[in-house]
């Protein structure tokens, strides 16, 4: 039953990844990402890991994403800049792309047309949880944490340091 669930929505994060990669405006890409993003906390229902999808969904669709469309507004970007007429025409790399998709779905529908479908990974009672999360993150990775802390509050100065009006 629950691969029933997890395809459909793997595949409706695919497509919405494929849209913020192939987007012509800055924009469409930043509300595809939301979408992705919130496609992803669905696939962490899934797998049963509550807290996992509540933090993809307040921090990532919610936080960053709004810091990411601030500066996006900010620097006025318009779909005819000169950049995103370059990716346009960049054949190479929408050639390797179409040929990772086609292999992807191959794999893809391959797995799916296997009717032995192997038994998943065991998986503790404490994965996902909000002691599993935070001991992880404050013991194993604190360093990474740390780090990532102090360039989101880099990145916040940096966001008021541009958009303050010089006062003369």
């Amino acid at each position: 039953m629950e691969l029933l669930i997890f395809y459909p929505l793997a595949a409706f994060t695919v497509l919405l990844a494929l849209g913020v990669v192939f987007n012509n405006s800055p924009i469409g890409s930043a509300v595809s990402l939301i979408a992705m993003m919130l496609g992803l906390s669905g696939i962490f229902i899934v797998l049963h890991a509550h807290f996992l999808a509540v933090l993809q969904i307040i921090i990532y669709a919610g936080a960053i994403m709004v810091l990411f469309m601030f500066v996006i507004m900010l620097l006025n970007l318009k779909g005819d800049d000169k950049a995103w007429k370059i990716r346009e025409r960049n054949l190479y790399l929408s050639i390797m792309t179409g040929v990772m998709v086609l292999l992807a779905l191959y794999k893809m529908i391959d797995k799916v047309l296997d009717t032995t479908f192997g038994e998943g990974a065991d998986v503790p009672d404490t994965f996902g949880t909000t002691v599993a999360v935070g001991t992880s993150l404050f013991t194993e990775y604190v360093l990474p944490f740390e780090i990532a802390s102090i360039l989101l509050l880099a990145a916040m100065v940096g966001a008021v340091v541009l958009a303050k009006t010089k006062v003369d």
